[in-house]
């Protein structure tokens, strides 16, 4: 169990933290013992513990203790963790090189990160405030220039390390189903059904551009073959032929993506009002975000769309900033789908400070909308389903791979090799931290004049490589949901450190992993010992056979771990 000393303002911060990090804590109890405490606040009372973790800029109670003496402070900065730069985005200190203990993390202007032990007890003293950092990256993000770090995936990493490194066994429900490597949500915006809809507007005259000059210029900058080069012209030509029926529209995208993702649950956003610009949007060409159709204009394809297993959410126009908009494009698109709730994501990905109040007034289950127009990476700074601190219910599935940001040349403008790299560098990422990859590729994307269907593909057959559970938006966010429906809950008050898991609701599917780290226990059926130093076992569970897990966990670690043990599960 983990004991939390914060300040008063953090306490939201704090349980949403815990929410990412699924381990047993609870706000420290004075005289109750703790395997483990961690504090952010000025005074900090005696605690009983084996390890002590104490962040905080400013000068803290235990630093006269210790002798420790903060020198410098900063505003942002690295931390130098392990030979990873983690970036900071509220103030650090560096402590003075004479100030005792080991150093354990650094920054540029020297040490932000001390280690000091005594006997059995370890204190750990970090120059910056945890629970700062975590309310800047769910509240306003990061900056491009950090986009492609898990800054809150690597906080949490990095105290799994320390609770670990002072020999504390610890309990956790990873971010991850039983059985699978991470989660990929697989998404599309319709912004177009077709160029059939485009006639002497600009954005035909923009294909046509496209497609016959720019890509000839892609065609010399060795961006496109030339057999992609021809068939861009040869689409050109045929748009007359489209427009009166003769030949397919190649900007169509349910046949290709339904074949693409064969028996893979896909998430489409669909309009639910076309040629509305929307209120409020910024930018010279706010004219160009109305859509020539809307999801009334596509009856057999939400029909074939819900019966093929996939979801349909909400492209939305207004209701980034009003919530009775909010609602009417809400109900716009449930008259479609019969469904009671429906998550969202705004065309552009529009929003503002009150966005997440707004949406959640409206109705809303979930948001899809935070991630980056001109990059990709994690702009909240983690791959987890995360409730916005602004929110109550509300949950915002992350985006964090968009087809426009890794190619469009006012962008990335990524070579497909370079892409790559920029996308593998993400799963390595999700294969360490777990969490979901969201992926958006737009509706148009797959045909002339961007040919981005071959990297997609690739990158739906890697994920298959890779044993991940593929889940509509909906779904993973139901995943997510049940996650945090599990409760630790203490029992008794003295003697080894015993837990009950609290879970009421419905069965989960895919189960939870269950993890245990601790010494060399004995896996069993359906359970796995990782093969890093620190050994754990993981146990699949579904939330209803709490006495088989019970069983099962007391059987691996009553004798192996005394300092911990399970008591009865409800």
């Amino acid at each position: 169990m983990i004991g939390v000393i914060a300040k008063l303002d953090e306490k939201p911060v704090v349980e949403e933290f815990f929410e990412l990090f699924k381990t047993p804590w609870e706000f420290h109890r004075p005289g109750q013992r703790y395997d483990a405490v961690i504090a952010s606040a000025d005074e900090i009372p005696r605690v009983e513990t084996k390890l002590l973790i104490v962040y905080g800029s400013g000068k803290r109670s235990v630093d006269t203790q210790n002798g420790i003496v903060v020198g410098s402070r900063y505003h942002g900065g690295a931390l130098n963790y392990q030979q990873r730069l983690l970036p900071l985005y509220g103030e650090v200190s560096a402590f003075l090189e004479n100030s005792p203990g080991f150093p354990c993390a650094t920054i540029e202007g020297g040490i932000a990160g001390l280690k000091l032990t005594s006997g059995d007890f370890t204190t750990l003293r970090l120059g910056y405030d945890l629970f700062q950092e975590i309310r800047q990256l769910l509240t306003g993000g990061q900056p491009v220039k950090n986009a492609d770090f898990p800054a809150v995936d690597f906080h949490i990493a990095m105290l799994r390390d320390w609770i670990l490194e002072a020999g504390i066994s610890l309990l956790e429900i990873p971010p991850t189903p039983a059985g699978y490597g991470f989660a990929v949500c697989l998404t599309h915006d319709i912004d177009f059904v077709g160029i059939r809809n485009h006639k002497f507007d600009h954005t035909m005259w923009g294909f046509l551009y496209r497609s016959t000059i720019g890509a000839l210029r892609n065609f010399f900058r060795r961006r496109i073959s030339f057999s992609r080069l021809s068939k861009s012209w040869l689409a050109a030509l045929s748009l007359p032929f489209v427009y009166i029926g003769w030949a397919k529209d190649f900007w169509d995208p349910f046949d290709w993506y339904l074949q693409v993702e064969k028996n893979l649950p896909a998430t489409y956003f669909l309009i639910p009002y076309k040629n509305r610009t929307g209120e409020r949007v910024p930018g010279r060409n706010a004219s160009r975000r109305a859509t020539a159709y809307d999801v009334t204009d596509l009856p057999k394809w939400t029909e074939i769309l819900l019966e093929k297993g996939c979801e349909i959410g909400v492209h939305g126009i207004d209701s980034w900033h009003s919530a009775e908009k909010g609602r009417a494009e809400f109900n716009r698109i449930a008259a479609i789908t019969g469904k009671a709730n429906s998550g969202i994501r705004m065309h552009w990905l529009l929003g503002d400070e009150n966005t997440i109040r707004v949406l959640e007034e409206a109705g809303y289950d979930f948001d899809a909308s935070v991630g980056y127009n001109d990059t990709i990476g994690y702009r909240s700074g983690t791959a987890q389903v995360y409730r916005p601190l602004e929110a109550q219910t509300l949950l915002e599935l992350p985006l964090h791979i968009q087809d426009g940001a890794l190619f469009y040349p006012q962008k990335l403008d990524l070579s497909e090799p370079e892409a790559w790299d920029r996308c593998g560098a993400l799963i390595e990422n999700a294969k360490k931290h777990g969490g979901v990859l969201t992926v958006l590729w737009h509706d148009r994307s797959h045909g002339p004049e961007r040919f981005w269907g071959g990297f997609y593909i690739r990158l739906v057959q890697e994920f298959k490589s890779l044993n991940v559970w593929f889940g509509g938006a909906q779904q993973i966010v139901d995943w997510f949901r049940k996650r945090r429906q599990v409760r630790f809950e203490r029992v008794g008050n003295s003697g080894a450190t015993r837990m009950r898991l609290c879970y009421e609701g419905a069965e989960i599917q895919p189960p939870l992993r269950v993890r245990v780290y601790g010494s060399s226990p004995r896996p069993g059926d359906n359970e796995s010992v990782s093969a890093a130093n620190t050994e754990f076992v993981d146990i699949s569970w579904n939330g209803k056979s709490a006495e088989e897990l019970q069983l099962r966990l007391t059987s691996q670690f009553a004798e192996r771990l005394p300092d911990f043990a399970l008591g009865s599960l409800s």
